[in-house]
């Protein structure tokens, strides 16, 4: 089986200004352009008003374009959410489904998460679909129990390499500087690949990301290990020389 190719994805969450946007994406742009072959994919998700300047500046270079969350109906009144056909029509090519800062602050269940997860597939996005434990959970030993639930339920029946990414984020990790050991995470990332074979006949093709406080000084460590296909990379991210450092640490 071909190697798979790793995706350093970064998730502005909700920072940046035009001016802001604008300068990190350039720069970024102007990185890859220059790097020439590079053996990672680049994706970058600002916040929803920043997608079209971005999406503008990183045009042609190499960097995806993809959103932070998506609604699961294309139309209609369903105020201050943003549909997937919104999302294409800005450029996107990805976006992140189910992260735990949505999960947590508005409530979204492993089904709205699926049902999102299908509406962006019916617009030809590429779902990163995240899942992850909280710190009493690993505490309690129910880890798997609580990714494996995630994964039952938040990915649909269509998912395939070509359109779902998976994320593997340990809440406890998330902006804390807490990073889970390389063993923890082959552990967990060996496990996820094992539930995806159980019902998707390209598991093994598709993308597992760990995301959870990567920065330059873990990457490589962290890129090396078993079963890690890239990262989705938090407040590093926003800083040109820290993402480009991440996913220059891919090999």
């Amino acid at each position: 089986m071909a190697a798979r190719r790793k995706l350093i994805a970064g998730n502005w969450k909700m920072n940046g200004l035009k001016a802001d946007g604008l300068a990190l994406a350039s720069d970024l742009a102007g990185r890859v352009k220059g790097a020439g072959a590079v053996p990672f994919d680049m994706l970058v998700c600002p916040p929803f008003p920043l997608l079209f300047p971005v999406g503008d500046a990183v045009k042609g270079s190499g960097v995806a374009l993809g959103a932070q969350d998506c609604h699961a109906k294309q139309k209609g009144a369903h105020t201050g959410d943003v549909s997937p056909v919104m999302l294409k029509d800005a450029g996107c090519a990805y976006v992140i489904l189910g992260h735990s800062e949505r999960r947590a602050d508005h409530g979204e269940s492993d089904a709205v998460v699926n049902a999102k997860t299908v509406a962006a597939h019916k617009e030809g996005l590429i779902a990163i679909v995240c899942v992850g434990e909280t710190e009493a959970q690993r505490d309690a030993g129910t880890q798997t129990d609580v990714v494996g639930s995630q994964l039952a339920g938040s990915l649909p029946e269509g998912a395939t390499a070509e359109n779902t990414v998976v994320a593997y984020e340990p809440v406890w990790a998330i902006g804390t500087g807490k990073t889970a050991t390389p063993d923890d995470v082959a552990a967990m990332h060996a496990f996820i690949r094992g539930e995806l074979a159980k019902r998707f006949p390209d598991a093994d093709k598709m993308r597992v990301l760990y995301g959870g406080s990567v920065k330059p000084s873990n990457a490589a460590e962290l890129m090396a290990t078993e079963n890690v296909d890239g990262a989705l990379v938090g407040g590093a991210s926003l800083v040109a020389d820290d993402f480009w450092a991440i996913a220059t640490s891919c090999r």
